[in-house]
Formats: C-alpha cells, sequence, structure tokens
C-alpha cells in the first residue's frame, strides 16, 4: 500500500529547500506526497530575498481539502512565521487526529535569514509541540525553544530534555552548526539520550538538510519504522544526500535527494 505523507511548509524558489525538498524526498523514499503551502519566498543559493505568507484561512482550506479525501500516514511541519497560522494548524491537525506528526521549527534560514514574526516562536512552542510525535530544532532554534546557550553536546542534551518537557514526544537536536570532524546530533525519548554521529561531509552544498531530514523521518514513519529506527535511517539517507550534493548558482547547492536514481556529485 502506499503511504501519503503531508507537507506543511513554505514554497522555496530555487527548489532545495521547503514543500520542493519534501516532494522530492517523499518520492525518493518511496511514499506518495502532498502539500500545503504556508509561505512564498523569494530565495536562491545565496539566501532569501523575502517573503509573503499565505493567509491563515486558506492555509485552513488547503489542509481541510487534503484529509477530507484522503488518508494521510505523517506530517511534517515546516516553515509557520504566523501565529494565526499556527493556531489554525494546530485546530485542523487535533480535527483530524493527524498522526507522526515530526515538526521542524523552521526560524532562520541557512544563510541566518530570520522566517518567523513576532509571537510566532511562543506559539510554535505552545501549539504545535505538543503534538509532534519528534522535533527536529537545529543549535539555533532549540536554543531559542530551550532558552539557553549551546556550545557543547552536553548543553544539547539539556535542551532536548527542557524541549520534550515543553511537549515534544521526541527530540532531535541537530549539532551540524557546531565545530569538529564529527556532526553530532542529540535523539532524546523521554527515558534515554542517544548520539548520532556521522563524519562531517566537507562540502557548501547543504541547502535544505533540516527540511530533507524531518521529510524523511515523516516518510518512514509514514511506512511503519519505530521512531529510532526511523531517525537512524533518515539521518544515513540525509548524509549519503549530502556526500553526493552538487553545485548549482552561486551560493549553497542542494542536497541530492535524488542519489539513489543519478550519480551527480559535487
Amino acid at each position: 500500500m502506499m503511504r501519503k505523507v503531508l507537507t506543511i511548509a513554505g514554497s522555496d524558489s530555487c527548489g532545495g529547500a521547503g514543500i520542493q525538498a519534501d516532494l522530492k524526498t517523499f518520492a525518493a523514499l518511496g511514499v506518495y506526497g502532498m502539500s500545503v503551502v504556508t509561505a512564498v519566498t523569494a530565495q536562491n543559493t545565496q539566501g532569501v530575498k523575502d517573503y509573503e505568507d499565505v493567509s491563515p484561512e486558506l492555509i485552513k482550506k488547503q489542509i481541510e481539502a487534503v484529509f477530507e479525501d484522503i488518508t494521510v500516514d505523517a506530517v511534517k511541519i515546516g516553515m509557520v512565521s504566523r501565529r494565526e497560522a499556527i493556531e489554525v494548524i494546530r485546530e485542523c491537525l487535533l480535527k483530524y487526529k493527524a498522526e507522526n506528526v515530526v515538526l521542524d521549527p523552521v526560524m532562520y534560514s541557512t544563510t541566518g535569514h530570520e522566517l518567523s514574526r513576532q509571537g510566532a516562536k511562543e506559539a510554535l512552542v505552545e501549539g504545535l509541540l505538543p503534538l509532534a510525535k519528534v522535533v527536529t530544532p537545529n543549535i539555533f532554534e532549540a536554543q531559542a525553544m530551550a532558552d539557553i546557550k549551546i556550545s557543547t553536546g552536553e548543553d544539547m542534551e539539556k535542551a532536548a530534555r527542557i524541549i520534550h518537557g515543553r511537549g515534544a514526544g521526541n527530540v532531535l537536536v541537530k549539532g551540524g552548526h557546531l565545530q569538529g570532524d564529527e556532526a553530532l546530533d542529540v535523539f532524546f525519548d523521554g527515558n534515554d539520550i542517544s548520539y548520532l554521529s556521522f563524519r562531517r561531509i566537507k562540502t557548501q552544498n547543504t541547502h535544505g538538510t533540516g527540511c530533507t531530514l524531518s521529510s524523511a523521518i515523516a516518510s518512514y514513519l509514514a511506512k511503519g519504522f519505530a521512531v529510532h529506527e526511523a531517525v537512524a535511517s533518515a539521518k544515513q539517507y540525509v548524509s549519503a544526500a549530502i556526500e553526493r550534493s552538487f553545485a548549482i548558482g552561486k551560493g549553497a547547492g542542494p542536497v541530492n535527494h535524488m542519489y539513489m536514481f543519478n550519480s551527480e556529485k559535487s
């Protein structure tokens, strides 16, 4: 049976992140992808130029259109920059009893552009975090959600525990922005801490890694994987996609979502 996964996220005009990355990931991992657009960004490999939010009313209608017709096996939530939109998404996910929700709390682009409006962080933590089976903040997002400074693996562990205490089912704090030869992530399931370490791949072509990881986790959850297995499998997929990434444009190119179907490398 074809599993079906919905992404609720922003659109990336250069195709490396956002719903474009999510849909490519879904296709690569053998699930059927659907999308609800929350924002339209004007961006390229050098950064985000501008963005406009989709109205909460239209976000709601998009979600309703999908759930009223199609069984949704998992949901990935990405860029949602307004409190009103977050409240609508929460209302809809509760109404339709959405399962396997993966929250990627997109607050900043890879190039540092802020992607959330005033009050959005609080609304996200209070409204969407308790619905998430897995939440996947990077260092900067984990700092904002846990209200602590992160500079070590121990800090990441502390942040994971705090974020879990605020309602998330499982927390994956991504350490890609820390220095070192290994890219270290910290996973907390409410009981045990796990460290996921991968060799750091030397490339600037990492556009969309966060979107890709969260959508991969959602894909594996939809296919029936246990949470630990889904996270580990998603990490392996993203690492391979980074290793086979390629350059487009003048800045950070995308990961290679379809690496298993081609041999393109950076």
